[in-house]
């Protein structure tokens, strides 16, 4: 039996401009409804927020001085 994929949540929630947490990088529709997602869809969310935040870090990375 495989294990349950948990939530990506890091407990610092706030929402961008585009509605996507800073703390685990899932948008507020994943947020929502994960608990109703199979494991399959808790896969896919959690490689989607994993690239958000990759993406985010360079961003910031490229502002810095």
């Amino acid at each position: 039996m495989a294990d349950m994929i948990d939530s990506p949540c890091i407990n610092v929630c706030r929402l961008d401009a585009q509605r996507v947490c800073t703390g685990c990088g899932r948008t507020i529709d994943e947020i929502a409804g994960w608990r109703g997602m199979s494991d399959a869809e808790r896969r896919v969310v959690v490689a989607r927020a994993a690239e958000r935040r990759r993406n985010a870090s360079e961003t910031e990375d490229v502002g810095s001085p």
